[in-house]
């Protein structure tokens, strides 16, 4: 018999969905049991968001400062599983909020500790270097990652920050003004996350789950654009300045925290629609002279492994 968690946050509910259909193969299996639990901030997040309220939460999203969440019951807490599925979704280049407040956490330390974990994301396309902290993180739990599947929004980067903008403001993943792609995880991608649980279900109940993340990367679970490594570190680099500045000034005075979001909002639309574009340039210009090195981010960031 095999006891499986399935822990997630998800604002929107595309994550749920996603999740529903990755374990269905899985809730096949006759032995076998599953228990899903989401994780609930006390602070709620309501959706869609207000440009106030998610412009609010950008300083502790990046410096991943964390809020309380609900208590996670304690027959969940008590049970041994022999693999956790940890969805998460990307709050400014870090785990949402409650993710990462419940991987700082003692429940997290009490279940994660040595026990297989495979991470799912749902996020719009920069994903990459918000793995790498979640995986610092299951680290400090002592749990063993043994895969990784990332759900993306699969075009062009401009139109995919036209169309976010649309869903997570407005609530309705629709195609905005009728000739923009529909925004988020595509039905395709979200309907067809059972062949991930097939994978999964096959290496769990043969006992191989160090060999699962090439599996699941031979079969298309982590797709990694290279531009998108480098638009990644350089929007860390400028979030870690930001961050900690408006953080900073919030803790003297509430006022000016909203006067500097407003400035940071008006920048990052600049750095959206004109500085990454540069970067994107650049990328084109010294992408043969460095192509060994991009080739081996590309597989180390596939891999489960952590530098």
């Amino acid at each position: 018999m095999k006891e499986i968690l399935v822990l997630y946050y998800s604002q929107s509910g595309q994550l749920g969905d996603i999740l529903s259909n990755l374990i269905q193969p899985i809730r096949e299996a006759k032995n076998c049991t599953i228990a899903i639990h989401q994780i609930e901030p006390e602070e709620k997040y309501p959706f869609p968001w207000k440009m106030k309220d998610f412009l609010q939460v950008f300083p502790e999203s990046y410096l991943q400062i964390s809020k309380p969440n609900k208590q996670i019951p304690e027959q969940i807490l008590n049970q041994h599983y022999d693999l956790i599925i940890l969805g998460y979704t990307v709050w400014y280049l870090s785990p949402s909020i409650p993710i990462n407040s419940f991987l700082k956490s003692k429940e997290a330390k009490i279940l994660l500790k040595n026990t297989p974990v495979v991470t799912v994301n749902g996020s719009r396309n920069m994903w990459i270097l918000t793995q790498e902290k979640v995986k610092r993180l299951l680290v400090d739990c002592k749990a063993k990652l043994v895969g990784n599947i990332a759900f993306v929004d699969r075009h062009w980067n401009h139109i995919s920050v036209i169309t976010i903008v649309h869903w997570m403001m407005g609530g309705k993943k629709t195609k905005y003004l009728g000739i923009f792609p529909k925004p988020g995880v595509s039905d395709k991608d979200i309907n067809e996350a059972d062949k991930f649980g097939v994978i999964i279900r096959k290496h769990l109940f043969q006992d191989k789950l160090e060999d699962l993340q090439q599996e699941l990367v031979n079969n298309g679970a982590v797709i990694i654009k290279p531009f998108l490594i480098q638009s990644d570190k350089t929007a860390n680099h400028i979030f870690s300045k930001w961050s900690a500045i408006i953080y900073r000034i919030g803790l003297k005075s509430p006022e000016r925290r909203k006067k500097w979001l407003g400035f940071f909002r008006y920048y990052l639309q600049f750095a959206i629609w004109f500085f990454l574009p540069i970067v994107f340039v650049v990328f084109l210009i010294t992408y043969f002279p460095l192509y060994r090195r991009i080739k081996k981010n590309v597989n180390y960031y596939q891999s489960i492994t952590l530098r």
